[in-house]
């Protein structure tokens, strides 16, 4: 076997595998998923009746971990402990993450024991999170840890990267390799967009523009998810221009938001500090498939299969585990709260009932106050919509909820706990730009549909 076949087959068999794992259509009973999401619910399937255990040890573990890391710090003793690059990595967090670790594990006590407070344990807030969200997390981050490596690492990406350039460039200002995240979320989920971003941030692949450009606008719902809202919403018949209007919403919000603030402030520099420019140049006397698949070889050359997949793998898996699933649990369990139980979200969707009636939507009082249910979670706006009579108006609020793609109990908590520089007051503003974009324009496409 010749050096060039070598680095080929090294280049082309994880990446396939890699490809069929995380971007392969398939059909589970009646939806459209990928394997990744398959074994995903097999892996939940398996560990249903521990699930419950596992996940309080999980978060209690998180928080105490973190106390007693800044403790040994503190008191200046374990500086074995304390200066390893594992222990670093998991329990070196600032005041604000304790805060949440140690909120989630008391949020979480009162899930597992469902006793206390029953606003916190209620199946509509701190419940629907820890038992409906969390466990899809905890398997999806294992599968997701091991496996990425093999979409990531092996020469993937470059290729991608250079024959998409074309594309992603010119119309969104971002490397090719970025269609490679919107396809991942788009067939599986959006917090397998929101891993793959984060994780090319990381290592370099990414700057801080660009990794918070994709994060918020490319992480997006997927297609079975997607037919839970139309559902929801009783349009079950309507899934396909559905899905092609909320398609069309977020491109056009994704080439809009990103040259308004906050986005538009972030600056072009790497996760290690340095600034850069463009570095998707393809050379002149190089035809754009050869050079992809040169740098793609490289990359694999670069590569150790065992250590990449398996080693890298498991502590990509302890890193999400133990520094993501808590926050997930706090913020989002505290944004169901506000949504539950206060009226937040239905007072800040009040200056949006003019708008509303200017485009011709009916009961939009009633429809106003599910905007910014969204940012809560995605589902809310369609459950609190789905009792109105008229059809042209759940449609509109079902899609304008895919749309808007930012809610806390999913991609929003993601985004904050990932190394990705985003902040939580952005992640609101980007979240209100991105409905004031796609209302008009899918209440146009509704008053063409109804």
């Amino acid at each position: 076997m010749t050096k060039k076949l070598k680095s080929f087959l090294k280049f082309f068999l994880p990446s396939l595998l890699g490809m069929i794992l995380f971007m392969l259509p398939i059909k589970d009973g009646r939806d459209i998923t990928i394997p990744i999401a398959v074994l995903s619910k097999y892996g939940q399937d398996m560990l249903e009746d521990h699930m419950n255990l596992i996940l309080i040890l999980l978060i209690s573990f998180s928080a105490i971990g973190a106390i007693l890391y800044k403790l040994c710090k503190k008191m200046n003793i374990g500086s074995k402990i304390t200066d390893n690059g594992m222990m670093k990595a998991l329990f070196e967090v600032n005041g604000l993450w304790l805060s949440l670790r140690i909120i989630s594990a008391v949020f979480a006590l009162i899930v597992y024991k469902e006793s206390y407070v029953s606003a916190i344990y209620s199946s509509d807030t701190g419940g629907l999170v820890y038992h409906d969200l969390l466990p899809i997390l905890f398997c999806i981050f294992f599968l997701a840890g091991i496996l990425l490596p093999l979409l990531l690492n092996f020469g993937l990406l470059e290729l991608a990267g250079t024959l998409l350039i074309g594309i992603m460039r010119p119309v969104f200002k971002l490397p090719g390799r970025s269609a490679i995240d919107a396809i991942a979320s788009w067939l599986g989920d959006g917090t397998i967009g929101v891993l793959l971003t984060s994780k090319q941030y990381e290592e370099g692949f990414y700057t801080a523009r660009e990794a918070c450009v994709i994060g918020t606008n490319f992480s997006l719902v997927s297609i079975t998810f997607s037919l839970v809202v139309i559902n929801t919403v009783g349009l079950p018949n309507m899934f396909i221009p559905f899905y092609l209007t909320v398609t069309f919403a977020c491109i056009i919000a994704a080439i809009v938001i990103p040259k308004l603030p906050p986005l538009s402030n972030k600056r072009d520099q790497l996760f290690n500090g340095e600034m850069v420019e463009d570095r998707d140049e393809i050379p002149k006397e190089e035809r754009t498939v050869r050079h992809g698949l040169r740098l793609a070889m490289k990359q694999a050359d670069s590569q150790k299969i065992v250590k990449s997949v398996f080693f890298d793998g498991m502590k990509n898996v302890l890193e999400m585990w133990i520094a993501i699933i808590p926050i997930v649990m706090a913020i989002g369990t505290i944004a169901l709260l506000l949504a539950e139980y206060t009226p937040f979200f239905r007072v800040l969707g009040l200056p949006f009932v003019p708008f509303l009636h200017i485009l011709g939507i009916p009961d939009a009082v009633t429809a106003s106050g599910t905007l910014f249910a969204g940012f809560a979670d995605m589902l809310l706006p369609s459950v609190m919509i789905a009792s109105v009579e008229s059809e042209l108006t759940r449609f509109v609020i079902a899609a304008v909820s895919v749309s808007q793609l930012i809610y806390l109990s999913e991609v929003g908590a993601l985004l904050l706990a990932s190394k990705i520089p985003v902040k939580l007051s952005e992640l609101f503003l980007i979240f209100i730009e991105r409905t004031i974009i796609a209302l008009p324009i899918i209440a146009i496409i509704a008053h063409l549909l109804f």
